[in-house]
């Protein structure tokens, strides 16, 4: 069993993660930013979710050691222009409230509030970066479409998931098991893409 590095503080995403890997049947161990007190990661500066998830792996990879992955993620809504995008977690900001699920979500219904709901469409995309430590990298991108729920409904999940329904299931992301999440989630598609990757850089 090897290990890789996961360039993330967040357990929610740290386990889904996991979950995926030995779902698909691999024998790897991820490892999260917590296990790696003193790396420093770069601020998030870049354009697409892509270049921000190269300038987290990069920097976990050299800094570790290890082959490192990270993701950039966000919901994509078509009625504000593909807003918040690349600044999903940070969307609320503005607002004093940095990183925090709710009011994000709050904001979102907010600005949603008289849109009808055959406009209300969107997506979550997720990019990931896979890094070594001599400089080699590697992306691939996931994305599941959807529409912006009027209300939240949901216990599980993280984010925007209570707020993300999916039609094909008739919930949202945070009314499924864990398991159909991760079947049709962005995260779930792009890792899925990543495995075989990963599983050949581990092997070198």
């Amino acid at each position: 069993m090897k290990d890789f590095l996961v360039a993330t503080g967040n357990a929610h995403k740290l386990i889904e993660i996991q979950q995926i890997i030995d779902a698909a049947g691999y024998s790897f161990t991820a490892r999260g930013l917590k296990d790696f007190p003193a790396i420093v990661i770069p601020p998030e500066d870049g354009d697409t979710f892509a270049a921000n998830a190269i300038i987290k792996a990069k920097a976990a990879a050299q800094q570790s050691g290890l082959i490192a992955i990270a993701d950039d993620s966000g919901i994509c809504v078509d009625a504000l222009d593909g807003a918040p995008g690349i600044y999903s977690a940070r969307f609320a900001a503005d607002e004093g409230a940095d990183h925090i699920d709710s009011r994000n979500n709050e904001k979102l219904l907010r600005l949603l509030k008289d849109v009808p709901d055959e406009q209300r469409g969107g997506h979550f995309a997720c990019a990931i970066a896979i890094a070594t430590p001599e400089g080699e990298v590697r992306t691939v991108e996931g994305r599941v479409y959807g529409v912006i729920a009027h209300a939240e409904s949901g216990e599980g999940g993280f984010g925007y998931d209570p707020l993300f329904f999916v039609p094909e299931l008739n919930k949202t992301l945070s009314e499924v098991t864990a398991e159909e999440k991760n079947a049709i989630s962005h995260r779930g598609q792009a890792l899925r893409l990543m495995l075989p990757i990963l599983a050949e850089m581990l092997a070198d």
